[in-house]
């Protein structure tokens, strides 16, 4: 028998310990039904602390910017609001975004507002007094009419770049080789006329610095933009305006396995099965953008580098530490030497192992009656738990029922489709066959870590009148698990010594 193809996630504390209290998990499950999503509010305050201690490595100064597109949660958000207000603010991309951060305790001047923005939304963030990061000329004119028309303060705003270019080498001018298309941010081409539409409404602006967000994992891109928007601000300071921070966005990357050598195993394999060498691996032989032309691979993996050396702190520990491609020096030193600020703005990674979805099995049964693979239906649907519509592989811990569970079906693990509770052939929770070291029964609760960044709520529906998941809040005090509602978190303590 071929040994199963595992992909364990790697767990670190204090999520290592929640899992470990089967009976607390499958209690929460009882009484608030499935899917539910668990938050660990404190871990997101910890990984802070990480990215801080980064920026004193390299003695910058700046903000690190919470992502709040990456969850919709109240207790991470207010979490935040309490740290030093000098350290962390909030990237809200939407009007209800930034409603909630204020009224989860952020103030306008912690905010940066990002994303498609409409008149709405640009006039409560110019009125709180928030950091505008601009992603057009387009949007620059109409904040500043509203400026003006509603007689408000000037606003801070961040010009944001797309568009970069390779570079040769020290010296050397720039090749026509771009950073992947974007349909946000000013091109880097019309850098010029961004100067002069900035001058031309210094009246209603101020413009602070530049910022950019590349879509990809890949540090080269990254380090090519971090030292152009330098020569660009120096650019932008001989012209009479005075840019101090740069905002060079998300994208540091999650750890979302424990081995990498299951990682390789698995990715191998699914080479194999696309071209025919090895059973299918998943639902009716999807290939997660690979195909198989003629006995020839073709195509690219969709799949997220779902185990990294790298990633989070260490991953923006790394990128300062390299030097640019054209003045040859680390780009934390050429932040420091022109005095800039430097802002980031994660998402994934602030909300790394910050927590988890629990999904009840309703359901197990052999797809064929006698032989094939097992079904095992869950009540959750794949909109509930999207990391795989992200691209991210990582296999569920099963979390048994009751007593003896654990040797109730043997020791032998078992490979099974993951299914949804919608009537759509579509609804799989996983396309690819899973793993697990036994096969589950009805009653147990399957165990997804690591859904906070984007996997929790970002596709979440009622669809055919199902109910959205339910959150919570827990915390670990005096040797024993307190939970409550998402919504009713503060991070704040009573008298008793229980969070409210």
């Amino acid at each position: 028998m071929e040994a199963p193809l595992y992909l364990r996630p790697r767990v670190e504390p204090p999520l290592g310990a929640l899992l470990d209290d089967g009976p607390f998990l499958h209690s929460l499950v009882a009484a608030l039904g499935s899917p539910l999503n668990v938050l660990l509010p404190q871990t997101i305050a910890e990984n802070l602390a990480r990215f801080r201690a980064v920026y004193r490595s390299h003695h910058l100064t700046g903000r690190v910017f919470f992502a709040h597109k990456a969850n919709r949660s109240s207790a991470l958000v207010r979490r935040l609001a309490a740290e030093d207000p000098a350290a962390v603010g909030i990237d809200v991309a939407s009007l209800g975004e930034l409603r909630h951060a204020l009224g989860s305790g952020f103030t306008g001047d912690r905010i940066m507002a990002t994303g498609p923005k409409n008149p709405e939304f640009l006039w409560l963030a110019a009125r709180v007094g928030a950091t505008v990061a601009l992603d057009s000329l387009g949007e620059l004119e109409q904040l500043a009419g509203l400026v003006r028309t509603y007689g408000l303060p000037r606003v801070d705003v961040l010009a944001r770049l797309s568009g970069f270019e390779a570079a040769t080498g020290p010296g050397r001018p720039a090749t026509r080789v771009l950073s992947r298309r974007s349909r946000f941010g000013v091109p880097v081409r019309e850098a010029g006329e961004l100067w002069q539409a900035l001058e031309r409404h210094q009246d209603a602006v101020e413009p602070t610095g530049l910022a950019y967000h590349l879509d990809t994992t890949g540090a080269e891109e990254k380090i090519r933009a971090l030292e152009q928007c330098v020569l660009l601000m120096d650019e932008a300071r001989s012209r009479g305006l005075s840019p101090r921070a740069l905002d060079i966005g998300g994208g540091f990357g999650v750890g979302y396995l424990a081995d990498a050598a299951q990682w390789e195993r698995w990715t191998t394999a699914l080479n194999e099965a696309v071209l025919g060498i090895r059973p299918p691996l998943t639902w009716g032989g999807h290939g997660y953008g690979l195909r198989n032309e003629g006995g020839t691979l073709r195509g690219a993996a969709a799949l997220y580098p779902a185990h990294r050396g790298s990633a989070g702190p260490g991953y923006l520990d790394g990128l300062l530490s390299a030097s640019g491609p054209v003045l040859g020096r680390p780009l934390s030193t050429l932040l420091l030497e022109h005095l800039h600020d430097l802002h980031v703005e994660p998402g994934r990674s602030l909300v790394d192992q910050c927590g988890l979805t629990l999904a009840r099995v309703a359901e197990v049964r052999r797809l064929d009656a006698d032989h094939g693979p097992y079904l095992v239906r869950l009540e959750m649907n794949a909109g509930d738990m999207s990391l795989e519509e992200h691209g991210v592989l990582v296999d569920p811990v099963l979390l048994p029922h009751g007593a003896g569970a654990d040797t109730a079906r043997g020791p032998e693990p078992v490979g099974v489709h993951l299914v949804g509770n919608l009537c759509l052939e579509a609804d799989l929770i996983t396309r690819r066959l899973v793993h697990l070291p036994r096969l589950p029964r009805v009653g147990d609760v399957l165990a997804f870590v690591n859904t906070a960044g984007y996997a929790m709520d970002f596709r979440a529906t009622r669809a055919q009148r199902r109910p959205v998941a339910r959150t919570v809040a827990v915390e670990r005090t005096e040797g024993s698990w307190r939970w409550c509602p998402d919504e009713d978190y503060w991070p704040i303590t009573h008298p008793e010594g229980a969070p409210s």
